[in-house]
């Protein structure tokens, strides 16, 4: 899985974009087109499913962030990140996310004990 982070600038005319650690650069007229162009060079050193994010920071200035190869198919990166930060050998972390599931339905049954009704 490959990560790419582009810094995007605009001058008023054109947005370009270096990327972050890396020598990897583009520029075009509009941001879609830049997005465009950065994809297809994320996607000439690997290949694989690609998500990607573009938040701009001030009006002439943006974050563009590539994701090659990771799980596809609407993942949230909470699930992706804990998926891949589990050890290879089973890992604990999916066997607390129960856990805390289990605390909370407590806390919500607890609740329905408060001795009154709504139509007493």
């Amino acid at each position: 899985m490959g990560v790419y982070t582009f810094i995007c600038r605009s001058n008023g005319k054109e947005w370009s974009a270096k990327q972050l650690s890396g020598d990897l650069e583009a520029s075009a007229a509009t941001p879609f087109d830049l997005q465009r162009k950065l994809v297809q060079s994320a996607l000439s050193s690997e290949s694989g499913a690609v998500q990607s994010s573009f938040s701009h920071v001030t009006p002439s200035s943006a974050v563009f962030q590539v994701i090659v190869g990771g799980a596809a198919g609407g993942a949230s990166f909470g699930g992706g990140a804990a998926a891949a930060s589990a050890p290879s050998g089973g890992g604990s972390a999916p066997a607390a996310a129960p856990a805390a599931e289990e605390k909370k339905e407590e806390k919500e049954e607890s609740d329905d004990d408060m001795g009154f009704s709504l139509f007493d």
